[in-house]
């Protein structure tokens, strides 16, 4: 998989695993992109997905709407979704909303990996 534009860059780490990083802000106008990108990778029938959050300082209920529907996507075809490098803001969101036993939180890709 290649980079498909400037907010997304994704990319497979090793045979199975797909690391999609958002590179603005998930908003209302761009997490269709991103609901879109997590698709086609599901769809390939990979093991792993690692969504990196580093470059996102804000994310909008559309944005967790997003990430509990890739969730529920990737429980039904046995992909792990693991979500990393979230700023303090954005886990805040999370943390407020319970989602943090929801999903895998780890601190960077690498540990991910």
């Amino acid at each position: 998989m290649a980079d498909t534009d400037t907010f997304l860059q994704i990319h497979e780490e090793g045979a199975g695993i797909v690391v999609i990083t958002p590179t603005a802000d998930i908003d209302m106008s761009r997490s269709p992109e991103l609901r879109t990108a997590i698709q086609q990778a599901m769809s390939k029938k990979i093991n792993k997905l690692i969504v990196n959050l580093d470059g996102v300082n804000y994310m909008d209920s559309s944005g967790l709407a997003t990430l509990v529907e890739a969730m529920r996507t990737a429980n039904t075809s046995n992909t792990q979704l693991i979500l990393t490098a979230m700023h303090p803001k954005v886990r805040a969101i999370f943390d407020i909303a319970r989602l943090d036993s929801f999903f895998t939180i780890i601190d960077s890709v690498e540990q991910a990996i």
